[in-house]
């Protein structure tokens, strides 16, 4: 119940008390602060995903900004060699306005992008998205571009059927729990129905997928998917592991230590307080100190 009680009253907190929490998540407003980030990371062992924060833009302005925010991250990435690779958000670039338009916008993303050897990540919305987001990828890979993944969410009751009608591309998948608030008849609420529902996911994916993105913080899903590797012998280049910036670093470190690929989602820009506010939900261990830290400021 505190926990609840402390999720509904985060949109109410002021935000640069939100912001002097949740900057440990981003890695600044703009790209020179995100390629900093993504350096040290790679000082340290890891790779990562670029991401320019922004999603749901209702006007095509928006959606054009977007665009050239996402290509001055591929410059980026080609002019700094970086071993990282670009996360989108599909409506972010207008996939909500029109179909077509915002395919347009990723389709010249991944064309740009294979042309300097960058994979792009098509990151999965909540489940408006779901269908078009997918149909966009597979057109993508009809079209020929194989430089592109896509997200698939275990919460969701529909998953095990996306991977099986995916499997004929031979696909890169992230596979991850899944965040935003959707409806029980089309998602799993139980936290045990998510981690078995993640499992069975996992087991298809690994027939099925070129590579896997194990994303996920769940020591029992880290543990499960270890000894599965282990078991198995999987080569290194088929999966690799997966977690957000500033989240249970010690546990990336030893991920690291221990010789697996290790991927860091780096997001950077000025939209950070939805992104901020959906990641203290999900963590609300961390959301008390926004709470502690309003009631008592000079705790």
């Amino acid at each position: 119940m505190l926990n609840t009680l402390i999720i509904k009253s985060l949109p109410l907190m002021p935000k640069p008390l939100v912001a002097s929490v949740a900057k440990k998540y981003i890695a600044g407003s703009t790209l020179a602060q995100a390629v900093k980030v993504t350096k040290e990371l790679e000082q340290k062992g890891a790779f990562a995903t670029i991401d320019v924060l922004g999603e749901f833009v209702e006007s095509k302005q928006q959606a054009e900004q977007e665009f050239r925010s996402s290509m001055a991250v591929l410059e980026a990435i080609k002019d700094h060699n970086l071993r990282a690779y670009l996360s989108i958000k599909p409506t972010s670039l207008g996939l909500g306005i029109d179909i077509d338009y915002g395919y347009n916008h990723i389709a010249q993303i991944v064309r740009k992008a294979d042309s300097y050897g960058i994979f792009v990540r098509m990151d999965m919305e909540n489940t408006p998205y779901t269908t078009d987001t997918l149909n966009a990828y597979k057109k993508l890979r009809a079209e020929g571009l194989s430089n592109c993944g896509v997200v698939l969410q275990a919460y969701l009751k529909r998953t095990q059927a996306d991977i099986r009608d995916l499997a004929p591309y031979n696909p890169n998948i992230r596979l991850c729990k899944g965040i935003y608030v959707e409806a029980e008849s089309v998602a799993f609420k139980n936290p045990e129905e998510i981690r078995k529902n993640y499992k069975e996911c996992f087991y298809l994916l690994m027939e099925s997928a070129s590579k896997v993105g194990i994303a996920t913080h769940d020591d029992i899903l880290i543990d499960f998917a270890m000894a599965y590797i282990n078991k198995h012998n999987i080569a290194k280049d088929h999966y690799e592991f997966q977690m957000l910036l500033g989240v249970r670093e010690n546990k990336r470190d030893s991920i690291i230590a221990a010789g697996h690929s290790m991927r860091i989602y780096v997001p950077f820009g000025e939209d950070w307080y939805g992104y901020s506010i959906r990641r203290l939900k999900e963590n609300p261990a961390v959301a008390r100190n926004v709470i502690k830290a309003f009631f008592n400021p000079n705790s």
